[in-house]
């Protein structure tokens, strides 16, 4: 009987084992097939959550949920695509300039302006290095060889990666207007899913994962945007040389949640000691005013409870950056948050649940 009974529990542990490994077997397969379209997925995934609220709008004043997705969608990638070209190619043509005349060693800074000899005399360190590397960017540079070397592999890294990221961009929002068209059963199956993984807790999980999505993509995500947006336009319209660049690192600066003031100081410093007084007093002002709107948008924008750590938040672009190029700065910073959210959600349902 005993002899039996252990056969049995053999016989069932190798049947476990088999299921398991077929079912490891499978997902991996899965997740092989679908590697390449993970991010894109994942994105579209939080795009349709951010703007589920914008499409119940259009979805009363068309009365179809396909119509309302299909509009919703053109209006999307308009919004995105005539910008996002006009910067992509602003900064490419500027930065194959900028190699070209380093390979041919024609880099010319220009020097300081005749205005900054009556700057006080603390900026003079500044004015010096300026000097020199206006006369000669090669001296200039072997000072700072290991610093420059660094920031210079950084910055092809985030070149490189922004068309990518662009069509990437392009892809999640089409897939997100399908998600959105097919929002009903898309939600059910979310909140089954979560009911699976969590138990009676999965419908907290659920609602919390998209308060944070929908808070993290408007009061991060989407004041950065902002910020770049208004820094970039007062960029080309002050005719700031290589203003795509400076509108792309302002971006990047203002998702991590440094700001785009390590941009917009220097080029207004820049603008003063080169161009005309009324020119430079009203990128000034412009500038100071995105700088500040941060203090305005996101308290508006980002929602009570929804607020994760700047640490988080930084950990999660910069992250997602290194990992997986332009998109991934953006991703990056949603998901980090959606799993700190998520963690101190656990954390007090199961206080609850005792």
């Amino acid at each position: 009987m005993e002899s039996n009974n252990q056969n049995f529990k053999f016989e069932k542990l190798v049947d476990t084992i088999i299921r398991l490994g077929v079912l490891f077997f499978l997902l991996g397969w899965c997740f092989t097939i679908l590697r390449p379209f993970v991010l894109i997925l994942i994105w579209s995934a939080v795009i349709a959550i951010a703007i589920y609220p914008v499409y119940s709008i259009f979805l009363r004043m068309f009365k179809r949920k396909a119509l309302a997705a299909i509009v919703l969608t053109v209006l999307m990638l308009s919004i995105l695509i005539i910008p996002s070209w006009l910067v992509t190619q602003s900064v490419f043509e500027e930065v194959s300039h900028l190699s070209e005349l380093n390979k041919a060693g024609k880099l010319v800074i220009p020097p300081p302006g005749e205005n900054t000899a009556n700057w006080p005399s603390f900026t003079k360190p500044l004015l010096d290095f300026w000097t020199l590397a206006s006369e000669n960017w090669r001296d200039a540079a072997m000072q700072y060889a290991d610093q420059l070397k660094a920031a210079g592999a950084w910055f092809l890294a985030a070149i490189a990666s922004i068309g990518v990221g662009i069509a990437q961009f392009v892809g999640s929002i089409i897939i997100a207007g399908a998600l959105l068209a097919f929002s009903d059963s898309a939600g059910k199956g979310t909140i089954q899913v979560f009911n699976k993984l969590a138990g009676k807790n999965g419908e907290i999980f659920a609602n919390t994962t998209v308060t944070t999505v929908r808070s993290v993509v408007k009061g991060i995500l989407g004041v950065a945007v902002i910020q770049a947006t208004m820094a970039g336009l007062g960029f080309f319209i002050a005719g700031v040389p290589y203003a795509g660049v400076w509108t792309v690192a302002c971006l990047f600066l203002a998702i991590i949640q440094v700001g785009a003031g390590p941009i917009a100081i220097p080029i207004m410093i820049y603008m003063f000691s080169v161009s005309d007084t009324l020119t430079a007093v009203l990128l000034a002002i412009w500038l100071v005013i995105t700088l500040l709107s941060d203090n305005i948008l996101k308290p508006l924008l980002l929602g009570r409870g929804a607020s994760a750590p700047i640490l988080v938040v930084f950990l999660g672009a910069i992250g997602g950056f290194i990992t997986s190029g332009f998109l991934g700065l953006f991703l990056g910073a949603v998901i980090l948050t959606i799993g700190y959210k998520l963690f101190e959600a656990w954390l007090n349902t199961t206080e609850v649940s005792k």
